[in-house]
């Protein structure tokens, strides 16, 4: 099976030695993105609500170079660094879900990259 590195300067360029995104077969599996602003590199000023709309938008531009949206994603992975940031994170990624949302886990972890407070990975069926 053929896999197909996705990539787009739209969204923040990666930090290590990984892909934005892989498509295999019918499926994209999109790295976390954390709340960096693509023509910076930098974490987005502001809070949580500002870096989960951030993650979310640079999530939306990855899937969109896959030619795909949010709505093919059929499941999600949200790291917090501190879980009683749930509420915030949950209204601002239900106003990014399609009509069905998709499966999802959301955890806590002691630490992010660059500080950030959230970071957000997806896979999506584009067939």
């Amino acid at each position: 099976m053929a896999f197909t590195k996705i990539e787009t300067p739209k969204a923040p360029a990666a930090i290590g030695p990984y892909s934005q995104a892989i498509k295999v077969g019918s499926f994209v599996y999109c790295s976390g993105q954390i709340p960096l602003v693509p023509e910076t590199g930098e974490i987005i000023a502001g809070g949580i609500a500002e870096q989960t709309h951030q993650c979310l938008q640079n999530l939306q531009r990855v899937l969109a170079a896959a030619g795909a949206d949010f709505d093919a994603v059929v499941k999600t992975t949200i790291y917090l660094a501190d879980l009683d940031s749930f509420s915030v994170v949950n209204d601002i990624y239900a106003g990014y879900c399609g009509e069905i949302a998709p499966a999802r886990a959301t955890v806590e972890v002691a630490g992010l990259p660059k500080g950030a407070l959230v970071e957000i990975d997806a896979i999506a069926c584009v067939g």
